[in-house]
């Protein structure tokens, strides 16, 4: 696929305008040598390290799109989702250019200060739960555990190449919140949280 051109401002400097170009033809071919373009023009293997980092990236994305189908996802839960949608897109594209920055400290701030708004009215927890609770939920906790794989993903990258810490400190961090989004998604849906039950 062609790169595909991404809506936001630029300052002129050539790391933007490598953020690529328009989407005018959805196959190209170029990739059936089990190739894939980067956002600098060079080629890598498909199974590259880098190519899994940002597509983790891309497929925790999509799962966090998946929450957003949901009707009973409240207001102001699904603005906090979507802005983390507009982030993961930036956050591949740091990951897709090599050299490139995207992930600023107060993108981790902003998802600090949402986490802790959240969490401050649910009840303590003094067990593990079971991913569940109701479908937007359920939805959350795979995409919480997709944001976990992609930080994995990124540290393991950043073992033989540049990887910024902002980046995985917000993949940390995300994965954190959408843990407590799981569970006020789960009274929102009038669901329940299930406890491990070590005796069962």
């Amino acid at each position: 696929m062609e790169s595909i051109k991404i809506a936001r401002p630029t300052n002129g400097n050539s790391q933007d305008q490598r953020m690529g170009k328009r989407l005018s033809k959805i196959y190209t071919r170029t990739g059936d040598d089990g190739t894939t373009g980067l956002g600098d023009g060079s080629r890598v293997a498909k199974n590259s390290l880098r190519v899994e980092a940002y597509g983790t990236v891309d497929e925790a994305n999509s799962a966090i799109g998946l929450i957003l189908a949901n009707a009973s996802v409240p207001e102001n839960v699904a603005a906090i989702l979507t802005d983390v949608q507009h982030d993961l897109f930036e956050l591949g594209g740091e990951l897709c250019i090599p050299g490139y920055s995207a992930i600023e400290d107060h993108f981790i701030d902003r998802l600090e200060n949402e986490l802790d708004e959240l969490n401050r009215d649910l009840p303590a927890l003094e067990n593990f739960i079971l991913p569940g609770g109701g479908p937007a939920a359920a939805a959350c906790h795979l995409a919480r555990t997709i944001v976990r794989r992609a930080e994995r993903s990124a540290i393991t990258l950043g073992a033989d190449e540049t990887v910024r810490p902002e980046v995985i400190r917000y993949l940390n961090r995300l994965s954190d919140l959408l843990f407590v989004i799981a569970r006020v998604l789960a009274r929102a849906e009038n669901g329940q949280e299930v406890l491990w039950n070590r005796a069962r």
